[in-house]
């Protein structure tokens, strides 16, 4: 009974935080089932992307009510991700694991310092050395990668990208989260057929993340909708994909 509160209570925590974001919490979750609940890696790649399904269902929902959610670019981004899942999750049998810890953390630390360095520098998107359409689809490639090798959600890259392409914070977390739900299906229907599925830690979490997703939308407007809130909102998103890049190669 511990066990499956302390899930829930996960799944709330990482579904209002993550959701609010623009993520998917694959990353948190599958740290939460490896390190804490000692699931096998196979077993908490497969349960870390089946659990934020459905949460991110929930978010994108809710965002899509609010009329948050660019379609346009969203959709360019996910037809990009979807081939790049199937040809992660192939490959991945044949990549290091060390060298694919260390390209997408170096990736995710350059994507959160230049979410910081246009901040303080003020850059618009017109002077994104990319096309917006070109960098997109570039995007959408690297977020598919992560979800189809490592079984993550690939909302680092994805939302990352839709900020440095110059959408507000809380399209950003809008879109990408519309993104990820197209990600996350085909994901998980991947590595179902490649992991067992813990179905009892999935409950829990799922449980967890369900409630903290409708309010997401909720807390990410009240955080944005003043200049000195996005601001720090957008600085700490920085930090998060840095860091979260930084944690991937240790």
């Amino acid at each position: 009974m511990l066990q499956l509160l302390s899930l829930i209570l996960i799944g709330f925590l990482v579904g209002i935080f993550v959701i609010s974001l623009g993520g998917g919490g694959g990353a948190i979750y599958l740290g939460v089932l490896t390190g804490i609940f000692r699931l096998a890696p196979a077993a908490a790649a497969a349960t870390s992307i089946v659990t934020a399904l459905p949460a991110l269902v929930i978010g994108a929902w809710s965002y899509y009510r609010k009329g948050l959610i660019d379609f346009k670019l969203g959709s360019r981004m996910m037809l990009a991700a979807i081939p790049s899942i199937f040809i992660g999750f192939f490959i991945s049998p044949f990549i290091p694991q060390q060298i694919y810890k260390v390209v997408i953390g170096l990736i995710l630390v350059a994507l959160g310092l230049q979410i910081i360095y246009q901040l303080y520098h003020n850059r618009p998107s017109k002077r994104h050395r990319l096309s917006p359409g070109l960098a997109s689809v570039l995007y959408g490639i690297l977020g598919g990668l992560m979800v189809g090798v490592a079984g993550l959600s690939g909302g680092g890259p994805i939302t990352a990208g839709l900020l440095i392409l110059g959408v507000p914070m809380k399209n950003a977390s809008a879109t990408s989260s519309y993104v990820l739900v197209g990600m996350s299906i085909v994901g998980a229907l991947l590595h179902l057929t490649g992991g067992n599925v813990d179905w009892q830690a999935a409950g829990g979490l799922i449980a967890g993340s369900l409630a903290g997703a409708l309010l997401a939308p909720t807390v990410i407007i009240w955080l944005t909708n003043k200049p000195s809130r996005a601001f720090l909102v957008k600085l700490f998103m920085g930090i998060f994909v840095a860091t979260m890049g930084i944690v991937s190669m240790c």
